[in-house]
């Protein structure tokens, strides 16, 4: 006999705690449906994100890599970034791409999209691949962005997510996605 399913909890009252340029935190009560009483939680909503494989027709990876205050360390990642409010995933992925690694490249594809924390936010991290990438012009970063580029060819960036060298987990979600689209399309090019 299988266990009896978790119950949704339901929502009752929120409050806004703060709101930042990047993400807002908000204290929400929630009851179980068993209980008479309601316990908080504290929920981060964040706009959706974008994360992009810019892949070239030599079949690399166009990889950046920046200090991350969380971790207060350099991190080697994709590029990607806030999708802008009414903005299509595609289109943010695209343009975040052009302005932290000057490719453009064929038309967007969308793998698929992932909750970043389920349990904390709100949001979710969109991953999206755009072949054909190639250097087209400069960089627009923001203020407070500082990246170094590297192109390393896609199996090799599988293997630095296996051995952990890449360690952010959007990253890691990326190349799960990824990693059946290159072999398909090698498959469809006669290279494997």
């Amino acid at each position: 006999m299988s266990p009896p399913s978790p119950n949704e909890w339901i929502r009752q009252q929120s409050r806004e705690l703060l709101q930042t340029r990047v993400f807002d935190v908000r204290a929400t009560e929630f009851r179980h449906p068993s209980r008479e009483e309601g316990k908080e939680f504290l929920v981060i909503d964040a706009p959706d994100w974008a994360v992009v494989a810019p892949v070239t027709s030599q079949g690399e990876l166009v990889l950046v890599r920046q200090f991350r205050f969380g971790v207060q360390k350099m991190s080697l990642e994709l590029p990607g970034g806030v999708i802008e409010h009414g903005e299509e995933p595609t289109a943010g992925a695209v343009r975040e791409m052009v302005e932290e690694t000057g490719y453009r490249g064929a038309k967007a594809e969308v793998l698929g999209w992932v909750h970043p924390n389920p349990a904390i936010q709100s949001n979710r991290a969109h991953l999206i691949v755009v072949p054909d990438a190639q250097l087209v012009g400069s960089t627009a970063w923001d203020p407070d962005e500082e990246l170094s580029l590297t192109l390393a060819p896609i199996d090799e960036v599988m293997e630095m997510g296996r051995s952990g060298k890449i360690t952010h987990a959007l990253m890691l979600n990326m190349l799960f996605l990824l990693e059946p689209w290159w072999r398909q399309r090698a498959r469809e090019k006669g290279t494997i």
